[in-house]
C-alpha cells in the first residue's frame, strides 16, 4: 500500500503542536552547530535526553548517530 503523505501532512505535520515542535527540533540543530558540537552534512542527528523537542537546555541536548537515536525506544 502506497504512503498517502497528503493525508499524512493534513492530519498531523499541519497541526499548530507539530509545527512548533518541528521549529524546535530544527533550532536545537541550529544551536549545536553554532556552537560547534555539529556540523552541515555530518550525518549526525541533535538528540533530546528527555524526548521533549521544545526543551533545548544545553544540557538537554548531544549528538549522536542517526542510527543510534532512531532505535531510540
Amino acid at each position: 500500500m502506497a504512503r498517502n503523505y497528503r493525508a499524512e501532512y493534513d492530519n498531523y505535520q499541519s497541526k499548530p503542536e507539530q509545527k512548533k515542535n518541528r521549529a524546535m527540533r530544527n533550532a536545537a540543530r541550529r544551536k549545536m552547530v553554532k556552537s560547534g558540537f555539529a556540523r552541515k552534512g555530518d550525518g549526525k542527528d541533535v538528540d533530546h535526553r528527555d524526548g521533549n523537542p521544545r526543551n533545548n537546555s544545553h544540557r538537554n541536548l548531544i549528538v549522536m548517530s542517526m542510527s543510534a537515536n532512531r532505535s531510540k525506544k
